[in-house]
C-alpha cells in the first residue's frame, strides 16, 4: 500500500472533499474499482476528507454523480505540482541531475549486508562481530579488505568451519558454515572406560568389553565410571580394553513455575494503526506523527531496502510500523486453575526437550501454596541409555 501511495505522491495526488447521504457506498464502489484512496477522515455524518490519485479523479467525479454527492478538490499535492510552481524546466533538470549523481556516488560504498547461513543455522552476535571486523552499512568499498575481515572473525569464533565474502553491487553477500559439533571419537584400538553423562539410577548394565563397575539400583553422577576399560582373567591377567557395552538409567528432567493468582494479562482488541517513516542511511524522516492514538499497544517494525537491481541497494529504506492495541485484562485464578495452567505450560516444555524415542515412565507434580501465588514442579522419570567413552590415560 505505501508504495502505491509513495508513487502517488511522485505521480501526483488530490486530497478532495466528498458531501452526501451515500458516502460509504462510494467508497465501496472506488475500492471495488481497485481506485487506491488513503487518509480518510469523516467531518460529520455526510461528509468527508480523502486522498486520491490524479489520474483516478475522472472516475470519482462519475461515481459521485452516481450516489448523488458533492465532490470538491481541497488540495493539489505532490511532485508535478511541485514542480509546477517553477516555470522553468532547468529546475527539473537539475533536480534528476543531482539524484543521477547521488546514486553514481553511492554506488562506491556498501547500503546492505547480506548473511547466507547454512542450513539456516544462526550464529549468536554475528552481525557485530561482522561490523566489528570493519564491513557495515555505510563502508567505502575500496576499504574492505575481505581477507582480514574473515580472519579476524576466525580467530575470535571457533563455531564458524568457513566463511566467504562477495561484494556484488553495494551489497556485500556473507556466507557461513557452522562448525559441527562432534564428540571425540576414539578408535577401537585405544584403550578407553565408558563414563556416566547424566544423573541417575541404573536399571540395565550389559559389559560386551571391560568389567562393569556398577550394578542395577546403583546411583550414579555424571562422571562416574560405569564400565572399565580392563578385564582380568586367571590366567591372562589384567589386560586393557576398549570398554564396550549397554547401560540404561532411570533420570529426571525437572522443571518449575510460580503462576500469580492476581494477575494482569495483555490482549490484542484486532485494532492496528500503520505508520511509515523513510530512513536515508542514519537519517529519519517520519511520514505521520509519532504518537499513537491508542494508549496501550505493542510495536512491530519491518524495513524494507530500496534497491534498483537485484544487488545495488540504495542508502533509503521505507520503515513501516505497525501499533497493536493492547488491553490490560485483570485475570484471578484460583488455585486449582493456577495448578492447572502451571502443570500444563511445564509439560509442553518438557515434551519439547526430551527426544523422540525416550521411555517417560512416570510423571511427578508437586505444588505449594504461597500467599497470593502458586509453585508447581513437574518432573519427568525418563528411561534412556547413558554413558560416553573416555579415554584412559596412563
Amino acid at each position: 500500500m505505501f508504495i502505491k501511495i509513495l508513487f502517488s505522491y511522485i505521480l501526483g495526488y488530490l486530497k478532495i472533499s466528498v458531501e452526501g447521504f451515500y458516502i460509504e457506498r462510494l467508497i465501496n464502489i472506488c475500492r471495488n474499482q481497485k481506485i487506491t484512496i488513503w487518509n480518510i477522515k469523516k467531518k460529520d455524518e455526510v461528509k468527508v476528507y480523502f486522498n486520491i490519485r490524479t489520474s483516478d479523479f475522472k472516475n470519482v467525479v462519475k461515481i459521485a454523480k452516481k450516489t448523488q454527492s458533492k465532490i470538491k478538490i481541497e488540495q493539489k499535492k505532490g511532485l508535478p505540482f511541485l514542480l509546477n510552481k517553477y516555470k522553468k524546466r532547468k529546475i527539473f533538470f537539475i533536480f534528476l541531475l543531482i539524484l543521477i549523481i547521488l546514486i553514481m556516488l553511492s554506488s562506491n560504498f556498501v547500503w546492505n549486508v547480506e548473511i547466507v547461513e547454512e542450513n539456516g543455522e544462526k550464529l549468536e552476535n554475528i552481525e557485530q562481530d561482522i561490523e566489528n571486523a570493519g564491513l557495515k552499512i555505510g563502508t567505502l568499498k575500496q576499504k574492505i579488505n575481505t581477507k582480514e575481515i574473515i580472519n579476524k572473525i576466525r580467530l575470535e569464533r571457533q563455531d564458524i568451519a568457513w566463511m566467504g565474502i562477495e561484494l556484488k553491487g553495494t551489497n556485500a553477500i556473507i556466507k557461513l558454515v557452522k562448525t559441527e559439533e562432534k564428540p571425540e571419537i576414539i578408535n577401537d584400538d585405544e584403550y578407553c572406560n565408558i563414563v556416566s553423562d547424566k544423573e541417575g539410577i541404573i536399571t540395565k548394565i550389559n559389559a560386551a568389553d571391560g568389567t562393569a563397575n556398577v550394578k542395577v539400583g546403583d546411583v550414579v553422577k555424571k562422571g562416574d565410571i560405569l564400565i572399565n576399560g580392563w578385564m582380568e582373567g586367571k590366567y591372562t591377567g589384567l589386560r586393557y580394553v576398549h570398554a564396550k557395552g549397554e547401560i540404561e538409567a532411570k533420570v529426571w528432567y525437572t522443571k518449575s513455575k510460580t503462576i500469580p493468582l492476581n494477575t494482569t494479562e495483555k490482549r490484542e482488541t484486532g485494532n492496528i494503526e500503520e505508520k511509515y517513516k523513510i530512513k536515508i542511511n542514519n537519517f529519519q524522516i517520519n511520514l505521520s506523527k509519532r504518537v499513537s492514538k491508542f494508549e496501550n499497544y505493542d510495536t512491530i517494525e519491518t524495513e524494507n531496502k530500496i534497491r534498483i537491481f537485484s544487488n545495488f541497494y540504495l542508502p533509503i529504506s521505507i520503515v513501516k510500523i505497525t501499533n497493536k492495541e493492547v488491553e490490560e485484562v485483570k485475570k484471578t485464578y484460583t488455585i486449582e486453575e493456577a495448578k492447572n495452567k502451571a502443570i500444563k505450560e511445564l509439560e509442553e516444555e518438557l515434551d519439547n526437550e526430551i527426544e523422540n524415542g525416550k521411555n517417560i515412565v512416570n510423571k511427578n507434580i508437586n505444588s505449594y501454596e504461597n500467599k497470593g501465588s502458586v509453585d508447581v514442579y513437574v518432573t519427568y522419570e525418563v528411561l534412556e541409555n547413558i554413558g560416553t567413552n573416555e579415554k584412559i590415560v596412563f
